[in-house]
């Protein structure tokens, strides 16, 4: 439990210095965008199964995110949802958006499938082979497995992505574009 602990930490820390590299200061300083939302508490459980993934009996409903800070020079937005602790070590991609306008600054709860993104927005495809959001829906018994929700200040407006790129193509697109980025982690788990 403790070694998953620690190698989950450092996980996280590996990503953050992904999304630094390339020459931009993105975690550190005063170029990291603050990420916050109502639905959801940085290291806190998920307040209900409204956002977890029907096939574990939620509602599959996206959380609302708002993000503050954002750099000069920023042209759109992304947003990557990753579970590190799926996959047999690999993680798994729940949510992967691009093409948000520089002029948005949040995406309301629901926005994934109620037509409440801005136009141009595309989302790519989940490790559950779906476009759009995907909520959690970790193996029943798990310990609670940690969300990584991640919004990415680009300095390209179109990305060179489609509706098919993965969570693992887009991330590392992402990075290469990244003025600035920052995360929300939450937690979930089935008993």
């Amino acid at each position: 439990m403790k070694k998953r602990r620690v190698l989950v930490s450092l996980l996280l820390s590996a990503i953050a210095a992904l999304v630094a590299s390339d020459g931009h200061t993105v975690m550190a300083g005063s170029t990291s965008l603050r990420v916050e939302s109502h639905s959801l508490r940085e290291g806190a459980g998920l307040p209900s199964t409204r956002f977890v993934d029907g096939r574990c009996g939620g509602e599959n409903v996206s959380p609302d995110i708002f993000w503050r800070n954002t750099p000069k020079g920023t042209k759109s937005f992304a947003l990557t949802m990753f579970d590190p602790d799926a996959g047999g070590g690999r993680g798994w991609w729940h949510w992967i958006v691009f093409g948000i306008p520089a002029s948005v600054g949040n995406l309301p709860e629901g926005a994934s499938r109620s037509g409440g993104m801005p136009a141009g927005v595309v989302q790519g495809t989940g490790d559950f082979g779906e476009n759009g959001y995907q909520g959690p829906c970790p193996p029943q018994g798990d310990t609670p497995h940690h969300y990584v929700l991640t919004v990415y200040a680009l300095d390209e407006a179109n990305v060179a992505l489609d509706a098919t790129a993965t969570g693992a193509k887009a991330a590392v697109l992402f990075r290469q574009h990244a003025l600035a980025a920052g995360s929300i982690v939450f937690l979930y788990g089935r008993p």
